[in-house]
């Protein structure tokens, strides 16, 4: 009998670390409503303790459909562009989108929003997201990342460079570098990251402004709608810890990346700056400077296809219908054009 406990035992061991169990957890209704599923899955705890991810998908409703997109989201923020996920599912793409850990979704009570020590912790998150999409049958896969995600997504690539789980990565203006003064990124970004090494839960504000979001909200400027308990209206104190996290993922990146898969870079016409809301905050990036994401963005690969969307919002998805229709046409002539469509 002790043998065959001890076999049973040995079996569920080896079906834990082979990934399988990923699949074990159930989908069930997302709150985006119809067409939309999600499952939180249990990480292993990290300094904080327990620690979620969740994986979110809507599925095309074309036939035989084996390849997907998997989104990533930015600082301050969750998967809720329902009207992306239905672009790609009519154009035949399974869509699948991450909320990281302490991030919407996957945000835990006592949680610290956003914390993190260091951007290597995201990997986990998207390996597991990438194994249950490869285990539910898609073979083709675009990571796409947006803002803080398109750091992340291309520091995942690089690290990933020699065996490559994705076959292209889309960057919706990637979070490449501080939109700060010249003191504040030289001097006094790397005095709180050194900082954070020793006193990492150090509070650091992000300012009061609500202009970025007054863009978005359909009940202020925008067209769109969001849960504002998730994506907050004024961004929350971060880290010492998490400045340093993001500074040390900087100087990776400005040093030059070498991620092999070809590489679609956006970002909008123009940066716009006041911490009050103005028409200009309708028509350009409110968040980063645009220069930073077309200089550094440059350096990520051999194969950088940059697009500059005319009056495009920080997230450029979500921009007026123009500049959105035009990101939306460059993504499927850039996927045409590398083979990613097929």
């Amino acid at each position: 009998m002790c043998k065959h406990v001890k076999f049973l035992l040995v079996t569920v061991l080896l079906w834990i670390s082979s990934g399988a169990f990923l699949s074990w957890a159930q989908y069930e209704p997302d709150r985006l409503g119809e067409g939309f599923e999600s499952k939180q899955l249990a990480m292993p705890d990290d300094y904080s303790g327990p620690v979620v991810t969740t994986l979110v998908r809507s599925l095309s409703v074309c036939s035989e459909v084996h390849r997907a997109i998997l989104y990533v989201h930015g600082y301050n923020d969750y998967f809720f562009q329902k009207s992306m996920a239905q672009t790609f599912t009519d154009s035949c793409f399974n869509f699948y989108a991450v909320d990281l850990r302490k991030y919407g979704r996957s945000l835990l009570p006592g949680q610290t929003p956003f914390e993190v020590r260091d951007l290597k912790e995201y990997f986990a998150d998207i390996d597991t997201a990438l194994t249950i999409i490869r285990e539910e049958g898609n073979t083709e896969i675009v990571l796409m990342g947006h803002s803080t995600g398109g750091l992340i997504t291309s520091l995942y690539c690089e690290a990933h460079r020699d065996s490559l789980p994705v076959q292209g990565l889309i960057l919706n203006s990637p979070f490449l570098d501080m939109n700060m003064s010249g003191f504040y990124e030289k001097v006094l970004v790397p005095i709180v990251s050194a900082w954070g090494r020793c006193f990492k839960n150090t509070k650091i504000s992000q300012g009061n402004s609500t202009a970025y979001a007054e863009s978005l909200l359909k009940e202020y400027h925008g067209e769109w709608e969001y849960d504002t308990n998730l994506k907050f209206m004024a961004s929350r104190p971060v880290t010492a810890a998490w400045v340093r996290a993001i500074h040390q993922g900087h100087k990776q990146v400005h040093k030059g990346l070498h991620i092999p898969c070809p590489i679609l870079l956006m970002y909008s016409s123009q940066s716009v700056q006041g911490d009050q809301w103005t028409p200009q905050h309708q028509s350009g990036d409110a968040v980063l400077d645009v220069k930073d994401i077309a200089r550094y963005g440059r350096t990520l690969g051999p194969r950088v296809t940059e697009f500059e969307v005319q009056e495009g919002l920080h997230d450029l998805v979500l921009s007026k219908p123009a500049a959105r229709a035009s990101v939306y046409a460059e993504i499927f002539r850039w996927m045409h054009d590398n083979g990613l469509d097929r």
